[in-house]
């Protein structure tokens, strides 16, 4: 959901208690790119418990897309080790509910859907080291204009888990030429959130034939002549093999709005619960 530059602009300085309070009161229902800063922000993923097991799978074997920081217990909708009082019913601004492999419908809290089967799955984001970029100078188009990050379906095959499986999808970020390398070096230690890009130049070469069209977020500004298309490995991913599968019942963020939690940019990978 697209809101007013003035409450994106609020919400950017607010810690991240206040900004859980906004999310879970409905006051903020927009994307999450260049919030909280310092900390980690997730993908959410939410299953039965049957099918638990095989996605964690489906994570450990691909790590680069679905770096898996955090899991609740069976029917426990907090993720105790994420943050204080991080709840999963109601702390992310919107949510693509699944049914039957396909896209049902968006909510802005599951209060009602959560039961006594359910599992949340927390999956790192590349959203955490965009401040480290920006405090090394560099711009991101979609930070500054309030746009959610586009990201795309690619050729690159997931490897499989049960009813996990279909491609891998990345989020893309546009830098300068003699940029480049300095933005690698920057997210190479964000190994929890897709660290360094799994691909740098023409979207072709990765299965993208249309930039200017991406499966989710906003389409991205013109490339100048001396910039390049540089692309991450994205917590969507999960998503995509959702779309995929058979799976009668799924809850996951809307992507590019993400789960807040109070886990620090620099710390090591969070303990799974």
């Amino acid at each position: 959901m697209q809101i007013s530059q003035e409450l994106y602009s609020k919400a950017q300085k607010l810690d991240n208690d206040q900004l859980r309070s906004i999310i879970r009161s409905e006051k903020f229902k927009g994307q999450t790119s260049g919030l909280s800063k310092n900390y980690l922000q997730t993908n959410l993923i939410i299953l039965d418990k049957k099918y638990a097991l095989d996605f964690m799978i489906f994570c450990q074997r691909n790590p680069k897309a679905c770096p898996l920081v955090g899991v609740t217990d069976v029917g426990d909708p907090f993720f105790r080790t994420l943050g204080n009082d991080v709840d999963v019913r109601s702390d992310v601004p919107s949510y693509n509910i699944y049914k039957n492999g396909k896209l049902f419908k968006l909510v802005n809290n599951i209060i009602n859907l959560w039961n006594e089967d359910l599992v949340a799955f927390a999956i790192g984001c590349s959203f955490t080291f965009e401040h480290s970029l920006i405090k090394k100078g560099f711009q991101i188009d979609h930070i500054e204009n309030n746009k959610v990050v586009p990201m795309y379906k690619t050729n690159i095959k997931n490897k499989v888990s049960g009813a996990f499986k279909d491609t891998m999808v990345v989020s893309m970020r546009i830098f300068k030429k003699n940029q480049v390398n300095e933005v690698i070096k920057i997210c190479k230690s964000f190994h929890w959130a897709h660290g360094t890009p799994i691909h740098v130049g023409n979207p072709k070469e990765i299965g993208i034939l249309d930039i200017n069209n991406p499966e989710w977020g906003d389409k991205p500004k013109a490339l100048l002549e001396d910039e390049e298309y540089v692309f991450w490995a994205c917590g969507v991913t999960p998503q995509n093999a959702i779309l995929s599968s058979d799976i009668p019942f799924c809850i996951s963020h809307t992507p590019g709005h993400m789960l807040i939690t109070d886990v620090p940019e620099d710390a090591e990978v969070p303990i799974l619960q």
